[in-house]
């Protein structure tokens, strides 16, 4: 297969890489900085292809990804994303912008041109990581919840609109993953699992062609009960357990 996968440097996106070019498949990854990327797996796997680009660039994603696959793209992970680090009582708008920027428009960048190369052969799979933040406000988080949410709303309403041209659409809701991302949280992460970990079971979920996957069970289930409660009992419970973020 042609896999190509959008923040392929660190965490998530580079465990998924590299069990994808353990099995042989051809394998493009981009980030911002290349530099984050091992220089001992860029040397191991001949086919793999690595660019340095700006998901939120277009054009530059554009030339990416057909470079990497001019005519035949059998699956694209938009896994490039901003979270929120560290929380603030007050939203900080400049970090709100880039997050979004990142994490909705970057996936609408990822797909819009994949499905250029996948529309054709009436093949491929589209595929975003999201992450269980999208099913409720959390504090300090309004934008990465925001973020996330339309995402998985994106991805659920493709997975109905392209199934009659043969595209597959996944969106993937992890719970906390030990990534970069994560370690800059200053707030507690109950069920933390290694990126490896994670890559396995998603990589077993996109196999079977899952619309959603939310992980691990113990914060699926987590999520579930929070997700239906009442919202003003969501919110009493948030106000005594979980505003525990520094002021900034």
């Amino acid at each position: 297969m042609n896999i190509f996968i959008t923040g392929g440097t660190t965490g998530i996106g580079l465990a998924l890489a590299k069990l994808y070019l353990e099995e042989g498949h051809r394998v493009g990854i981009c980030a911002r900085n290349l530099s984050k990327f091992p220089v001992e797996i860029r040397n191991k796997y001949k086919q793999l292809s690595c660019y340095e680009v700006d998901v939120t660039n277009r054009e530059e994603l554009h030339k990416a990804v057909t470079h990497f696959a001019p005519v035949e793209l059998d699956m694209i992970i938009a896994n490039a994303g901003r979270s929120v680090g560290a929380k603030s009582k007050t939203p900080m708008f400049s970090v709100a912008n880039e997050i979004i920027d990142i994490n909705v428009k970057g996936v609408l960048n990822t797909f819009d041109i994949a499905l250029e190369i996948m529309l054709p052969r009436k093949k491929g799979h589209l595929v975003a990581t999201a992450s269980v933040a999208g099913f409720m406000g959390l504090p300090g988080a309004g934008a990465y919840s925001a973020s996330k949410a339309a995402v998985l709303k994106l991805c659920e309403s493709y997975s109905l609109d392209l199934k009659r041209h043969g595209i597959n659409v996944s969106a993937i809701a992890p719970g906390f993953i030990d990534t970069p991302l994560t370690q800059k949280n200053n707030h507690k992460m109950p069920f933390l699992m290694s990126a490896e970990k994670a890559a396995k079971l998603i990589k077993r979920a996109l196999e079977k062609k899952k619309v959603l996957y939310v992980f691990p069970f113990r914060m699926k289930i987590v999520v579930s009960i929070l997700d239906k409660m009442p919202r003003s009992l969501y919110r009493m419970l948030m106000n005594l357990k979980f505003l525990n973020y520094s002021e900034e």
